[in-house]
């Protein structure tokens, strides 16, 4: 048997080891250290739509047609913003597959936080902008470790519940970021404005976050994919014996066939059987985030438009996000249930609904349950898109097939700022709404014409032909 054939083989058994786990503390503590991570990632982009109002009332921020490009100062801020999740994302993600999950995940960390920090001390709308775009390369290069991590230490059977509680731990930021800028954000403490604590307050957390980090080890699979057989197999080892030390059993074997030899070359995601998947990607994946941070990056302003003050839109924007922790919830009870793929487009069905129903709307009650249906809808259309992605690709490409679709997806969300902030110029809230309708159609009708099964499968038991 030649080197390659063993080290196939090797990767094989630590990945049919890893699928025989059970729900364990100990899996779930690793899950939720990485996601803690990912928890400033949601906080830190939350604060696209709380920061802005809050900069136009200090006269930083212009709503109207004076600032950059002739649009207001917001798009370039939500611009700044995806751009940099764009570098991040793309750039990145060559490090995560070839050096190390965990080293890139912290310096990604590292990296966020002294930009928004250095973010937090700005006067003017430029350099906001500037050291919002350095920050979030360190979000985007964050982000794509988080689902490369969660994918390869989660059993196959369990992958839509990893996803799904993760999920949840990381959008608990939303509500919390609303409860700041409503009590922080229009106040100064301590002779420092309140905005500045809400960028500076996040920076602290992801120190403490990257010390947790420390406890979990490296992704047994990408070890594997590297050859590193030893090192994979005493984590997957030190598992199985907590394990029993519980009393517990692993699951049933199950046959999981050899991965083909792949080498981690961009290219490799242009041959069958990737081709496809990372094409029709490309389309649904950018068309979703669109819809989906349409509303989250600009409620407040649209409620605004529709006539809430600032204090009563920071308010109405904390109620609708208490929905955000609690959709992947909910998703949990089904998500290893319902095929992938149909997750994806019956929530997005429901998120193009209420988004024009919301946009109907002029009493306050209606703007809260109708944005809580909208939340729920659309998160859980996130959280099936952010699995789905992470299951078509082979622990040696992964993150550079998710920074490469992510690089998509944050590029074409950075320009639609500006068309949503046209749009909304010329159209109105109704306009923005129909619009973001549109992109959701766009996520559905691809995924489902040109998406694989992948409910409960590993990657190699993936239909090439679907």
């Amino acid at each position: 048997m030649s080197e390659v054939d063993i080290a196939s083989n090797g990767a094989a058994d630590v990945a049919s080891r890893l699928d025989r786990l059970p729900s364990t503390p100990r899996l779930w503590s690793w899950v939720m250290k990485v996601s803690l991570g990912g928890f400033f990632e949601v906080y830190d982009l939350a604060l696209t739509a709380l920061l802005s109002p809050l900069w136009v009332k200090a006269g930083l921020f212009r709503e109207t047609t004076s600032g950059f490009f002739g649009l207001p100062d917001q798009a370039s801020f939500a611009f700044a913003t995806m751009l940099g999740l764009y570098v991040g994302s793309l750039g990145c993600s060559v490090a995560a597959d070839r050096y190390s999950r965990r080293a890139t995940f912290l310096a990604a960390m590292l990296w966020y936080a002294l930009g928004t920090v250095l973010m937090g001390l700005q006067q003017h709308a430029l350099g906001l902008c500037i050291w919002r775009f350095i920050a979030s390369i360190g979000i985007g290069a964050e982000l794509v470790v988080v689902d490369c991590y969660l994918a390869e230490i989660s059993p196959k059977a369990m992958r839509g519940r990893v996803f799904s509680i993760s999920k949840a731990v990381q959008l608990s930021a939303i509500p919390l970021a609303g409860l700041l800028a409503k009590f922080l954000g229009p106040h100064d403490w301590l002779g420092i404005a309140g905005w500045r604590w809400l960028a500076f307050l996040p920076s602290i957390g992801a120190l403490a976050v990257i010390m947790m980090r420390r406890g979990i080890p490296e992704s047994p699979r990408w070890l594997a994919s590297k050859g590193r057989l030893l090192e994979a197999r005493s984590i997957v080892d030190a598992f199985e014996k907590y394990v029993f030390a519980r009393g517990e059993m692993l699951l049933p074997a199950t046959v999981t066939p050899s991965p083909p030899k792949q080498d981690s070359r961009f290219s490799d995601l242009f041959r069958r059987p990737h081709r496809k998947r990372v094409l029709m990607l490309i389309i649904a994946t950018p068309a979703s985030s669109i819809a989906f941070y349409g509303f989250a990056q600009w409620a407040p302003t649209l409620l605004e438009h529709q006539g809430a003050s600032i204090t009563k839109s920071f308010l109405y924007v904390a109620m609708i996000g208490v929905a955000y922790p609690l959709s992947p919830l909910l998703a949990s009870l089904f998500s290893d249930r319902i095929e992938r793929k149909w997750q994806i487009a019956i929530t997005g069905f429901f998120v193009a609904m209420f988004g024009v129903l919301f946009a109907q709307q002029s009493f306050p009650l209606m703007w809260v349950v109708l944005g809580v249906l909208l939340t729920l809808s659309s998160e859980m259309n996130s959280t099936a898109n952010h699995t789905y992605r992470s299951e078509l690709f082979p622990t040696s490409l992964r993150a550079r097939a998710i920074g490469f679709v992510y690089s998509f997806d944050r590029l074409g969300t950075a320009f639609s700022s500006y068309l949503i902030a046209t749009v909304l110029l010329h159209t109105g809230v109704r306009g923005v709404f129909w619009l973001l309708a549109f992109f959701m159609g766009i996520c559905v009708f691809t995924t489902l014409l040109f998406g694989p099964r992948t409910l409960g499968r590993a990657y190699e038991e993936i239909d090439v032909n679907e």
